[in-house]
């Protein structure tokens, strides 16, 4: 019985929740578990129904539990909370499901390091290196992007926690984009926010599904201009028009984008947001394009919100590294870096080309406009990576990337070599249609 065998105990809502929590940090409940029906657990625990009803609510607000309607109750796959990491992939296994970029790709930092003369940062003065700001306003600005108000945050999702707790209060209802990344479902889950699905297509949000998510009451929306994950969705001028008349209709709403690949994304910088905008946030990392362990992004936003942001992480936080400032300053100052970058951006587009060219060579549907990954629809999930795995691949199942869109599988493109394209190609194509011969010279 699933109630024995996650030893869940308690006489109050409260301490049911407690023993939930303990089993999931322990790894007796691991994540996506399915949780016990709110009667069931009543009536092991000898309880009412409305006490357990209680202990779950407390879990949602707290993003350790996902309500999925006729699935039940779930323990959240990234809850926040530290638990027992995740299996390391078998080395037999070629990786393709981590969505990490290529470190080849990414600049010798040791050369950037050898000539910084870092100094000892004491508390009081600016949080922000002005010469960093000064070389992001110039980035943003011939984007389009307003600069007016500017802060460095810890990176991509460091920089939408701190906007959304600014703006929004548990319970506020997100338009999200479905599929989306899941780090960002979790990510509201543990701020008590409610995701609204928003569907997207090759060029991004699809604006009428964007408009009945506002229309649903959402508070705020989050967008991704490019590379978006998983689906590698990338406004064009087209779509970025149609998504702004349909915000500009509802000033109120916060609209955040999340710019994560920046210029090694494979497409242009485009974006919803301007300048009368009063409640908006643009955020720009460099995670992709110069390395993860930098943790790093530009926020750019209305001065009232990257006030906030800037005034609730003085009391805590305080700033972002300087050394870690001073090292994106003198890469972004470096010529040479802007060399690098468009060359690593040029691999990446061909990587991806390579592997979408030879899906449809086999008569295989997939979605990859611009960034790190392709989404590939399939029927069963499951099965797809499993047999995938039995080849020597490892793909990423949809499910953790879809709240109503159909299912899907996510293949990371950043190191796939031309040659390795083909090969995945000729055993999704056995995977679909394991009857046909498939092989394409």
């Amino acid at each position: 019985m699933v109630t024995s065998l996650y030893r869940i105990t308690g006489r109050s809502a409260r301490a049911i929740a407690a023993s939930i929590e303990e089993g999931s940090r322990a790894g007796r409940i691991p994540p996506g578990s399915a949780l016990p029906t709110v009667r069931s657990l009543a009536a092991t625990l000898k309880l009412s129904p409305t006490t357990v009803s209680s202990a779950y609510r407390m879990l949602r607000t707290r993003g350790l539990v996902v309500a999925q309607g006729r699935r039940g109750t779930r323990v959240s796959h990234r809850p926040p909370l530290a638990t027992p990491g995740a299996a390391e992939l078998p080395s037999h296994l070629r990786n393709l499901a981590d969505g990490n970029p290529d470190p080849a790709l990414l600049p010798d930092l040791r050369r950037v390091l050898g000539r910084l003369a870092p100094r000892s940062r004491i508390y009081g003065g600016p949080t922000s290196r002005p010469g960093l700001l000064r070389l992001a306003a110039r980035e943003l600005e011939t984007d389009g992007i307003p600069t007016g108000s500017l802060a460095v945050v810890g990176g991509a999702l460091d920089g939408i926690e701190r906007v959304l707790q600014a703006r929004l209060l548990p319970g506020d209802r997100v338009a999200v984009e479905d599929p989306g990344y899941s780090a960002v479902f979790d990510l509201l889950g543990a701020l008590g926010l409610v995701p609204e699905p928003v569907r997207v297509d090759d060029f991004g949000a699809i604006p009428e599904e964007l408009q009945k998510a506002l229309e649903a009451g959402a508070a705020a929306c989050l967008l991704t201009p490019r590379a978006q994950n998983p689906s590698g969705a990338a406004y064009d001028a087209k779509r970025a028009r149609e998504l702004r008349a349909v915000l500009d209709g509802h000033v109120e709403v916060l609209v955040v984008e999340d710019d994560h690949a920046g210029p090694v994304a494979g497409a242009p910088a485009l974006s919803v947001v301007h300048a009368k905008r009063p409640c908006w946030a643009v955020v720009r990392s460099v995670s992709k394009s110069l390395g993860p362990d930098l943790r790093l992004a530009i926020l750019s936003g209305d001065p009232l919100t990257v006030a906030r942001v800037e005034g609730r992480r003085a009391l805590g936080a305080g700033w972002v590294s300087d050394i870690l400032q001073g090292t994106v300053e003198a890469l972004w100052s470096n010529p040479d870096t802007g060399r690098h970058l468009r060359e690593a951006e040029s691999a990446y587009t061909a990587r991806r080309s390579h592997l979408i060219e030879a899906l449809a060579r086999r008569d295989i549907t997939s979605h990859g406009r611009s960034g790190f990954n392709v989404w590939v629809p399939v029927a069963e999930e499951a099965g797809v990576v499993a047999r995938l795995a039995a080849a020597g691949w490892a793909l990423r199942a949809g499910e953790r990337y879809r709240l109503k869109s159909p299912p899907a599988v996510r293949i990371t493109i950043a190191t796939l070599r031309a040659d390795e394209a083909e090969s995945v190609a000729d055993e999704l194509a056995r995977s679909l249609r394991p009857a046909d011969s498939v092989s394409t010279p």
